[in-house]
């Protein structure tokens, strides 16, 4: 049975249609396509996830691991989108942790279908390549909201530990490193990083690319949970900011990220009435967000020491937090 026979059996709608290809997966491990009903009218978006089509890695890291790290962060995202998502998009008030609705899925022995609602037809439509002020809030509001919503989850089905460049599934790039106290001390970091009080669902790879703007400038919507774990929330926001801001707006906004991170963390454990002692949230969170820079600076030391991501903002971020690991 081919894949748009599939999605109308699993819809129920003989109308479907394939509209386009919206983009193949990293590595060619399947493709995201658009179809339509042409009874409805509705569209959808379509993740056809097909490892057995896998093809060369763009930075030349074919490995054993990496190709397992890919299958189950894919089954982990299937997991997500079953399990998880509704949550996510059943706030108390307003969906400031919006992700996609979950129409349909399958799986069998060649690939697994995730039927998704299309968020472009649902007003977020607007992609950006790098932020504003007022892009960024909208992100880490998204943030906020999501790891107050998932805080104290267990993960089940999902990573033991999330984001895409932890330690323990990252052995190819660590080896890759050259010595240095990044190396050394990797797994102290790592440590640092995991064994924390207050433990939520990081998304895992809270890029902008993964964010999808509502034409309205108020709203935001993440895609991609193919990492998603448990963790400490400032891994996600020193993540996203590192992946999406320049040196210069990096200096200029530094003194209003974790303000604005925390505020909206406090905003939205009051909305979902969440109780936890916050002042210790907040202080963990302090202490632990310049650690967060140091582990993405020593994953990225291995996996491309020539990023344009490292830059002298994100190592002396990254020194701060090494201090704070050795220090202990």
């Amino acid at each position: 049975m081919d894949v748009l026979t599939q999605i109308k059996s699993l819809l129920n709608d003989t109308s479907i249609v394939l509209e386009e290809e919206v983009q193949s997966l990293w590595s060619g491990y399947g493709q995201i396509i658009r179809c339509k009903s042409n009874k409805s009218g509705q569209s959808y978006i379509v993740k056809v996830i097909a490892p057995e089509n896998a093809s060369e890695h763009p930075r030349g890291w074919n490995t054993s691991a990496s190709h397992q790290r890919k299958i189950q962060s894919y089954q982990v995202e299937a997991s997500f989108y079953q399990h998880y998502s509704h949550l996510a998009n059943t706030p108390k008030h307003s969906p400031f942790c919006k992700v996609p609705h979950l129409m349909a899925s399958s799986t069998n022995d060649s690939h697994t279908l995730l039927v998704m609602e299309d968020l472009d037809s649902a007003g977020y439509s607007i992609r950006k390549a790098s932020a504003d002020w007022s892009s960024l809030r909208l992100a880490i509001r998204w943030l906020a909201y999501f790891h107050a919503k998932f805080m104290g989850s267990s993960a089940e089905g999902l990573w033991e530990i999330g984001t895409y460049w932890h330690l323990a599934t990252r052995q190819d790039e660590w080896r890759a490193m050259i010595e240095s106290g990044y190396k050394t001390h990797a797994q102290a970091i790592d440590n640092t990083l995991n064994n924390t009080q207050f433990q939520t669902l990081v998304h895992g790879d809270a890029k902008f690319e993964n964010l999808c703007f509502h034409v309205n400038n108020e709203e935001v919507a993440a895609v991609d949970f193919q990492y998603i774990g448990r963790g400490s929330g400032v891994k996600d926001l020193a993540y996203l900011v590192g992946s999406c801001l320049s040196e210069d707006k990096l200096i200029e906004f530094e003194p209003l990220i974790l303000n604005e991170y925390l505020k909206q963390l406090k905003q939205a454990l009051t909305e979902y009435n969440i109780a936890l002692d916050f002042d210790a949230l907040a202080a963990e969170t302090t202490y632990l967000y310049p650690v967060a820079w140091a582990d993405f600076y020593r994953f990225l030391l291995g996996w491309n020491p020539q990023s344009w991501k490292i830059c002298d903002f994100m190592k002396t971020k990254a020194k701060q937090g090494f201090d704070i690991v050795l220090s202990n």
